[in-house]
């Protein structure tokens, strides 16, 4: 789950005007756990029928079915529904380029951003510890320094290691 499916410009919020707008429930459909797809097709069909009402309707059930999209999709990814985030919330260069990079189908601009990014961190992190390495055995404090820097290394190699562990584990029970 992108981490901004939960703001006005995100992809659920995106997905449901669309479906409003083309009066199709199947492109926010996808969205939604299929044991959670009838409460957003009642709110779908509600919301067309309200929209026929007036402009001021249209733009509060409009909002309403965005809420309950949004909503569903949270609920069914085990997440808390907490509102509608507004537009413009950067979340970060690689959301842009992850999602660039499925739009052009060209993967090269993130994977180089990707690597660069975890070579800078490691490359840091491993420098740091081996220029701490080298202290007095009579300077506790460089001991501790060295220590806790050979540990920073350590743990986050560790943690990059899980997390792709991890994901690679539930890929494979998707």
């Amino acid at each position: 789950m992108a981490p901004h499916c939960d703001t006005m410009d995100g992809p659920v919020v995106t997905a449901a005007e669309l479906a409003l707008e083309m009066e199709n429930i199947n492109y926010v459909l996808p969205y939604v756990k299929k044991d959670l797809e009838r409460e957003l097709k009642d709110a779908f069909d509600k919301t067309i029928v309200v929209r026929e009402l007036s402009g001021d309707a249209a733009e509060v059930a409009d909002y309403w079915f965005f809420e309950t999209a949004v909503r569903l999709h949270m609920s069914g990814k085990g997440k808390s529904y907490t509102g509608i985030k507004h537009s413009g919330l950067n979340q970060g260069s690689v959301i842009n380029k992850a999602e660039e990079a499925i739009e052009t189908g060209d993967k090269s601009e993130l994977e180089e951003f990707l690597m660069d990014f975890i070579g800078e961190a490691f490359e840091r992190r491993f420098e740091t510890a081996m220029y701490k390495k080298e202290y007095d055995l009579n300077n506790i404090d460089a001991a501790r320094d060295y220590l806790n820097s050979m540990l920073e290394f350590v743990l986050f190699v560790n943690k990059l290691y899980i997390h792709v562990k991890n994901a690679n584990k539930s890929n494979d029970n998707d």
